[in-house]
C-alpha cells in the first residue's frame, strides 16, 4: 500500500532550495521509492517547482526529469492537488505566501526566518494554531551528525553541570570585484532582507534551545566590516546590512541553572578550525567540540594540567588529549533527515516538533539582537505566548 504527497516547492531556483531541499532531499527520497512508514506502507513524494524565473524552472525540471513547474504562486497554493507548500524564497516574500498557504489548508514546511518582523512571525504562529495542519520549520543544524553527537553527550550527562558554550561560525565571502562572491548580493543589503544577524540568530536560537535550554537574555554587537561589495553583474554597491554579529546569551538549562553562550558569526573571517561552524561546550565533568560532522570530547580525568608561563614553551599537545565521539549509525544529510521526519508527521496527522512558534522565537532573538546593538544594552528575552 502506498500514497503520494504532492509538494509545491517555492524558491527552488535559489542555492539552498535547489541544492539541499530538492537535489539532496526530495529527489533522493523519490528515487528511493518514498518513505517506509510505521504501518508498513510507503509514502512517495512528487514535487512541483515554483519560482519567478520561468527559464530557470524549465531548465531545472528538464535536468531532473520533472514535468510540473509554474511561476503562478497563488494558483499553486490554491490547487487542490497540492498537499504541502514548501517555501525557500527570500524572507521578504515569505509571510504573504505562508499566510495564503495556511488559509488554503496546506501542510507547510518552510525555511526561516518565517517573516521580516516579530509581529508577522507571531501572527503566523497564531494563524496556524488549531488548524490541524502539520507545519514544520527547517532546523537543519540539529539534524547534523556533529550536533546529534553533542546532544547525545548532553542527554547522557557527560558534561556534569554545563557552564558555557562558545561558537564560531563564518568564512571569507569574497567582495565580488576580483573573485566572484559565494553568496547572493541581497544578503548584504538591509533593504532586501539581508544581514548576518537576521540570517543567523534564528539558527542560533534553535541550536541553543536544542542543546542547552531557553534563551533568557542577549547582548550583541553587529558590524558591517566590508562597506562596498560587487553584485552578480560586477556592479559595485554599498553594503547596508551587517556582515558580522558578536553576541553573548544567557540560557536557562532544564535544571534552572544559567549557561553562558558566546557566538561569533562573520562573513569577513578566514577559517582556522576544522569546519565552518564549531561549538564548544564546557562542563564540570567534561568538554566537547562539535562541528557539522565531527565531535571530540575530553573527560575531566583526561584534562591536562595547564599553567600559564609566557617564558617557557609548553610541551603539552592539547589537541591530542581529545577523543572523537563515534557515529551512532551512518550519518545522514541533515536536510533530508528533517524532511523525512516532517513527511512522516504529515502522514500520521501529527504536529512537527519544530513549528512556527519556534520560528517566531528566532525572529524575536534577531530583533532583540539588533536592538541591543543599537542601544548598547543587554536585553531580556520575553516569553512569547501562543
Amino acid at each position: 500500500m502506498s500514497r503520494t504527497l504532492t509538494i509545491a516547492m517555492n524558491g527552488i531556483t535559489g542555492r539552498m532550495g535547489y541544492r539541499q531541499h530538492l537535489v539532496r532531499s526530495i529527489l533522493p527520497i523519490r528515487a528511493d521509492g518514498g518513505l517506509l512508514l510505521e504501518d508498513g506502507s510507503r509514502l512517495q513524494v512528487e514535487p512541483i517547482l515554483v519560482g519567478r524565473n520561468a527559464n530557470k524552472l524549465k531548465e531545472i525540471a528538464a535536468r531532473h526529469g520533472l514535468s510540473r513547474w509554474t511561476t503562478d504562486q497563488d494558483a499553486i497554493i490554491s490547487d487542490s492537488d497540492v498537499d504541502i507548500y514548501f517555501d525557500a524564497q527570500t524572507t521578504s516574500r515569505r509571510y504573504a505566501a505562508l499566510t495564503a498557504a495556511i488559509e488554503a489548508g496546506k501542510h507547510i514546511y518552510t525555511e526561516k526566518p518565517t517573516a521580516e518582523t516579530l509581529e508577522q512571525a507571531v501572527d503566523l504562529a497564531h494563524r496556524a494554531a488549531d488548524t490541524g495542519l502539520t507545519i514544520g520549520v527547517v532546523h537543519d543544524k540539529l539534524y547534523l551528525p556533529g550536533l546529534i553527537k553533542l546532544r547525545r553527550l548532553v542527554d547522557e550527562g557527560f558534561f556534569g553541570r554545563i557552564l558555557s558554550l562558545r561558537g564560531e561560525f563564518g568564512y571569507w565571502v569574497f567582495e565580488g570585484d576580483v573573485r566572484p562572491s559565494q553568496r547572493p548580493s541581497w544578503n548584504y543589503r538591509k533593504q532586501d532582507g539581508g544581514g548576518m544577524m537576521v540570517d543567523m540568530f534564528c539558527h542560533w536560537n534553535y541550536v541553543l534551545e536544542g542543546i542547552l535550554g531557553s534563551v533568557k537574555s542577549v547582548y550583541s554587537q553587529a558590524a558591517t566590516h566590508i562597506p562596498t561589495r560587487w553584485d552578480e553583474n560586477s556592479q559595485a554597491y554599498p553594503a547596508t546590512a551587517d556582515d558580522a554579529a558578536y553576541a553573548i546569551f544567557e540560557v536557562e538549562a532544564p535544571t534552572g541553572e544559567t549557561v553562558i553562550a558566546q557566538l561569533n558569526s562573520s562573513w569577513a573571517v578566514r577559517v582556522h578550525r576544522r569546519e565552518l561552524v564549531e561549538f564548544q561546550v564546557d562542563g564540570t565533568h567534561g568538554s566537547a567540540v562539535a562541528g557539522l560532522f565531527h565531535c571530540e570530547s575530553q573527560q575531566r580525568a583526561n584534562t591536562p594540567r595547564a599553567s600559564w608561563d609566557p617564558d617557557v614553551p609548553t610541551d603539552i599537545d592539547f589537541l591530542s588529549q581529545w577523543a572523537e565521539v563515534p557515529d551512532d549509525g551512518a550519518p545522514a544529510n541533515g536536510f533530508r533527515a528533517q524532511w523525512e521526519e516532517f513527511l512522516r508527521d504529515v502522514a500520521a496527522g501529527r504536529p512537527h516538533r519544530y513549528g512556527l512558534a519556534s520560528a517566531a522565537r528566532g525572529v524575536q532573538l534577531a530583533a532583540l539582537g539588533q536592538e541591543s546593538t543599537d542601544t548598547g544594552r543587554k536585553l531580556s528575552v520575553p516569553q512569547l505566548v501562543f
